[in-house]
């Protein structure tokens, strides 16, 4: 691993630590003595079947970014939405297939959110569930209110 600093080769972790989506380790050059961290991601070829038929590869940026919108402006903490992003690829993965329709992710997407922010699930629900008018909007809020009860 070379050093981002001064280019050198020599380092040693100094700390180890496994996060959702690999390994997170804490190096420090041996030539400079400056710190830098790098990161282990699992590999894994999982297909995101898509409403239309298309296929794509799973991309957790792109989760995160969709969590984020729909969190934009909440008191929501990113460690939060963090950790709802390390969830779901936890879940998915653990599934072992090769293959996953989007349904799957968006269903417990909508879960985590609900949970965390009510505003955020509606964010998110409008576009996700294509909630294209304003009775559409009234019948998912009167749904989210009685499962609030």
């Amino acid at each position: 691993m070379q050093c981002p600093y001064c280019g050198r080769a020599e380092s040693r972790v100094v700390d180890t630590r496994a996060t959702g989506d690999g390994i997170r380790r804490r190096r420090e050059c041996q030539t400079c003595r400056k710190r830098f961290t790098t990161s282990e991601q699992i590999s894994e070829a999982l297909l995101i079947v898509k409403r239309d038929g298309r296929r794509e590869p799973f991309d957790r940026h792109k989760l995160l970014q969709s969590i984020r919108l729909a969190c934009a402006k909440r008191p929501i903490a990113m460690a939060d939405i963090e950790r709802i992003v390390d969830q779901i690829e936890e879940h998915i993965f653990s599934l072992g297939k090769a293959e996953l329709r989007s349904e799957v992710i968006g269903q417990q997407l909508l879960e985590k959110l609900k949970a965390l922010d009510p505003l955020a699930y509606i964010r998110f629900a409008i576009v996700y569930l294509e909630l294209e008018d304003v009775e559409a909007l009234r019948r998912e809020l009167d749904r989210l209110m009685t499962d609030r009860r």
